[in-house]
């Protein structure tokens, strides 16, 4: 019995709370250095407009699931902050980590809320999927239905993404092309992405067979014997490192990473941290002994909440598998009022990571008029300037960088209200936008404009002799806009 799952046990709880809670501290030490860029009153999304147009239109909180629904004035958003860091470390250091990590949870589920398009990324959704359930892991017994749990979340993170990489309405994945543009045309690529892009086109498309095989048929060894899952373990930690070096998304392949944790028994985990503690020269742990007794009562309200809580769980993403990969209309409209209760809180959620390879890479690039010329601005972490190197910023996710690369892509078809307001705080309030840029912006430049140009890697050779990592072209332009 073992082999296939019993022996996943405390052990493994503990590893998984104190490393979530790292990745909590994360993604809260992220949104504290950019907050009042995108949520405070002089940022792109001011949070306060938000919850003032919500009070006004008496828009019930279940519908709006966020602690900031009696006001999200800056001071209440940079404490929110700070508590959120509190409860990250209070976890990581092992005191209350169920009831910690589940504030985290809340406070979180609270800005992704009101943080809108800014917080629309789908590891945003899995970390709030996997805090919430979190709370539900003993770290004192085994308690198998729970640890199944979370190997359906990592089953579903994978195979969901081979579905919808599967149906991509390009075909790329089946015919081998999608790797042939991936690396160049990802939201913030590595200087590693470079050479990787650089890679003969055979083995780009031996990549994206290879991506899509794995993702289909490998996350049924989740649920398998101790041997299969070792080996699903190895294998998908390879490809996250290899995510992590090509590209930055945030806190996502970490997150991901932990969640392989429940691919190890507690004998995995336990001879794991004896050999770190033995090459830092520290004394070995005894081996947790586990609570034996417990009460009938409590087998009772265990057995209770895992059919509850697993049977929901399963219902639950099974109707959201259905509303994304399926067209059945009249099933969607069926179920609508059902999803209309759980979907605010985003704790059941489908994945469906590089569905398709976007081929061409459009940058928009903020410049100034001062009267006499215009200035570019480029952004700390996008492209901009085609000689600077491509950076690591993960596990830090600039959020505004990272939506202007979705902005690109599709332009022509309107201006969001958060570029507008870029645009405008660039004109009129510089100083509470200037940390998005690498560089000091005029404090009153007369017009400001958009220009956007397409992105392709240099070749080895080209770099070799002009030093810049990337090709540009200018492909269209806004009009100006005068500043008031």
């Amino acid at each position: 019995m073992s082999g296939w799952g019993g022996a996943s046990g405390p052990a493994v709880a503990r590893l998984f709370h104190r490393l979530l809670a790292l990745v909590f501290l994360d993604a809260w030490l992220s949104l504290g250095v950019q907050l009042h860029e995108l949520l405070g009153s002089r940022g792109l999304l001011p949070a306060a407009e938000l919850i003032g147009h919500a009070r006004d239109a008496q828009t019930p909180w279940h519908e709006l699931p966020t602690v900031f629904y009696g006001g999200a004035s800056d001071l209440a958003l940079t404490v929110g902050v700070l508590a959120g860091i509190v409860l990250a470390l209070l976890a990581i250091v092992g005191a209350a980590p169920r009831v910690c990590v589940g504030l985290s949870t809340l406070l979180y589920l609270s800005y992704v809320t009101v943080g809108r398009t800014f917080f629309s990324f789908q590891w945003d959704n899995l970390l709030l999927e996997c805090g919430f359930f979190a709370m539900f892991l003993p770290r004192d017994r085994r308690s198998a239905w729970i640890h199944y749990l979370f190997r359906a979340i990592l089953f579903k993170l994978y195979w969901e993404s081979g579905i919808a990489k599967w149906q991509s309405h390009l075909g790329d994945w089946q015919d081998g092309t999608a790797m042939n543009a991936y690396y160049q045309t990802a939201p913030l690529p590595t200087w590693i992405a470079f050479y990787a892009h650089a890679l003969p086109g055979w083995w780009h498309h031996l990549e994206s067979w290879a991506t899509l095989g794995f993702e289909l048929v490998l996350p049924f060894a989740i649920f398998g014997p101790r041997a299969a899952r070792l080996f699903a373990f190895a294998f998908f930690t390879i490809f996250q490192v290899a995510n992590a070096a090509t590209a930055n998304y945030g806190f996502f392949v970490y997150l991901a990473l932990v969640l392989h944790v429940f691919l190890l028994d507690d004998r995995d985990v336990e001879r794991g941290l004896g050999w770190l503690r033995s090459r830092l020269r520290r004394p070995p742990l005894h081996p947790a002994t586990e609570r034996v007794l417990v009460s009938v009562r409590r087998k009772k309200l265990e057995l209770a909440t895992a059919v509850t809580i697993g049977g929901l769980f399963l219902l639950f993403s099974s109707i959201e598998a259905l509303e994304s990969f399926t067209d059945a209309r009249a099933l969607h409209a069926t179920f609508e009022p059902l999803r209309a209760l759980y979907v605010p809180f985003r704790i059941i959620n489908t994945y469906h990571l590089f569905g398709h390879i976007t081929t061409e890479r459009i940058e928009p690039e903020v410049e100034t008029f001062d009267g006499d010329r215009w200035t570019a601005h480029d952004f700390r972490h996008k492209a901009g300037d085609p000689s600077r190197r491509p950076g690591f910023v993960a596990p830090h996710q600039p959020r505004v960088d990272f939506q202007l690369w979705f902005y690109g892509l599709s332009y022509q078809h309107g201006t969001p209200g958060y570029v507008a307001n870029l645009l405008d705080r660039v004109c009129n309030d510089p100083s509470a936008v200037e940390g998005l840029f690498a560089a000091p912006l005029p404090p009153k430049p007369e017009s400001v404009r958009l220009r956007f140009y397409r992105y392709e890697f240099t070749t080895p050779s080209e770099k070799r002799a002009s030093h810049a990592w990337w090709r540009r072209t200018q492909v269209d332009e806004s009009r100006p806009l005068p500043c008031s």
